[in-house]
C-alpha cells in the first residue's frame, strides 16, 4: 500500500516542544518502545538496558555556527544567512538567504559589518542555495562572527548556553548546521558507565544539513526528493560492527543520522564497508535495514522524513502507539527534548 504524507501526522500541543535542554545532559526522559508495552524511563538508565558486547555508534559531526546577519552593500536591505556546506578549498559556502528580494550574481553582502561575501550564482536542489566566496576560511569567520543555528521551532536567540549544549560531548569533525541530537543526552559520566557495562563505542560523520527541517509537500512519500549529505563510515567502524556481529552484540545507533550513515555504507554491496561521499538515502516503512538493530532517537516533526525513518525502523502503528504516549505523559519533544528507545521490527 502507498504511503501517503498523512500517515505521519499527529497533533503536538505547543508546550510540549522543548525550548531549552535538562538542566543534565542524561537527565532527559527515555521512553522504553522496545515492547509492547511502553515504559518510561531515564536517560541514564540506559547502560543497564544494553548487553556487554554491543557496540554503540555515534555520529561526531560538529555543529559550526552556520547563521550569519548583515545587510546588502548596494541597498542596505537586511539579509540573514544560513550555511548549508562549506565548499573546497574552504572560502566558498552554499547557504540559505532570506532577504526583502534574492540577491543576483555578483551582489556582495556585508556580514557581521566585518566581512563581505560575493554572491556567485544559485545551487542546490531547485536552486534553493546561493553559492558564495567568502574573503578567507569559512570556518574561521563562522566561528567568529556566526550563531548557533537553533532550528525554526525554538523561539529565543541562541546564548553560551546553546554554544554549550547544542554540541554533542564528543563532537569533533566541524561540517553540522543542526546537532546530532539524540547524542545530546550523553554525557561523560554516562559514557564511562557504557563502558563499565561492557559496551563498546564507535563512530560515523554524517554532517547535518538544514534539509533535515525541511517539511515533506509530496503527498505520495515516494515523490519526495531527500536533500544530500557528507558522510563518512571509517575502518575502524566497520571492524567494530563486524566483532559485535563475532560475539553476538547489538548494534545500537545513536540517532537517526547514525542510521543513515550505517545504512548508506552498507546500501551497495548489502554489508557494511568503509566509505564517504554524498548520501541522499531515503528511509521509509519497508526499507531492508542492514546494520543497525536498535536506535535511540529524539521525538521528530510531523510529516517528516525523519519520523519515517523511525516508522521505517520499528514499525509505523509501534512508532505512532508511542508518541500518542509521548504526548498523553507529557514528554518534551524535538531538538532539546527527550529520547526513545526502539528495536528494529524486520
Amino acid at each position: 500500500m502507498a504511503l501517503r504524507l498523512a500517515d505521519f501526522d499527529f497533533m503536538l500541543p505547543r508546550e510540549l516542544v522543548a525550548q531549552h535542554p535538562a538542566a543534565e545532559r542524561s537527565a532527559s526522559r527515555l521512553l522504553d518502545g522496545r515492547g509492547a508495552t511502553p515504559v518510561d524511563r531515564v536517560f541514564r538508565d540506559l547502560p543497564s538496558l544494553l548487553d556487554p558486547g554491543d557496540v554503540v555508534v555515534f555520529n561526531d559531526t560538529r555543529v559550526i555556527k552556520a547563521r550569519l546577519f548583515g545587510r546588502k552593500a548596494d541597498s542596505g536591505g537586511a539579509v540573514e544567512a544560513l550555511v548549508e556546506r562549506v565548499l573546497p578549498p574552504g572560502n566558498e559556502v552554499h547557504a540559505q538567504l532570506r532577504a526583502s528580494k534574492s540577491p543576483r550574481a555578483g551582489a556582495v553582502i556585508r556580514f557581521a559589518e566585518a566581512f563581505d561575501a560575493e554572491v556567485l550564482g544559485r545551487a542546490g536542489i531547485d536552486d534553493a542555495l546561493f553559492h558564495l566566496r567568502l574573503p578567507s576560511d569559512a570556518l574561521v569567520l563562522l566561528e567568529a562572527y556566526g550563531h548557533v543555528p537553533l532550528p525554526p521551532y525554538i523561539s529565543h536567540a541562541d546564548d553560551g548556553d546553546d554554544a554549550r549544549r547544542y554540541q554533542t560531548v564528543f563532537a569533533a569533525r566541524p561540517g553540522a548546521v543542526a546537532a546530532p541530537t539524540a547524542s545530546l543526552h550523553f554525557d561523560q559520566a554516562l559514557l564511562t558507565a557504557l563502558a563499565a557495562r561492557g559496551v563498546h563505542t564507535a563512530r560515523v560523520t554524517l554532517h547535518v544539513g538544514a534539509g533535515t527541517f525541511q517539511p515533506v509537500r509530496a503527498e505520495r512519500v515516494e515523490d519526495h526528493r531527500m536533500h544530500s549529505e557528507w558522510f563518512e563510515v571509517g575502518d575502524d567502524c566497520v571492524a567494530a560492527v563486524r566483532a559485535a556481529r563475532a560475539r553476538s552484540g547489538r548494534v545500537v545507533a545513536i540517532g537517526t543520522t547514525s542510521v543513515r550513515a550505517l545504512e548508506s555504507a552498507a546500501r551497495a554491496s548489502g554489508a557494511l564497508q568503509a566509505m564517504s561521499g554524498e548520501t541522499d538515502i531515503f528511509i521509509t516503512p519497508g526499507f531492508d535495514f542492514r546494520v543497525a538493530d536498535t536506535l535511540v532517537t529524539n521525538f521528530h516533526l510531523p510529516k517528516s522524513t525523519l519520523l519515517m525513518l523511525v516508522s521505517a525502523f520499528a514499525g509505523h502503528a509501534q512508532v505512532m502507539a508511542l508518541y500518542r504516549h509521548a504526548i498523553e505523559s507529557h514528554y518534551r519533544f524535538f531538538s532539546y527534548g527527550d529520547a526513545m528507545l526502539l528495536q528494529r521490527s524486520r
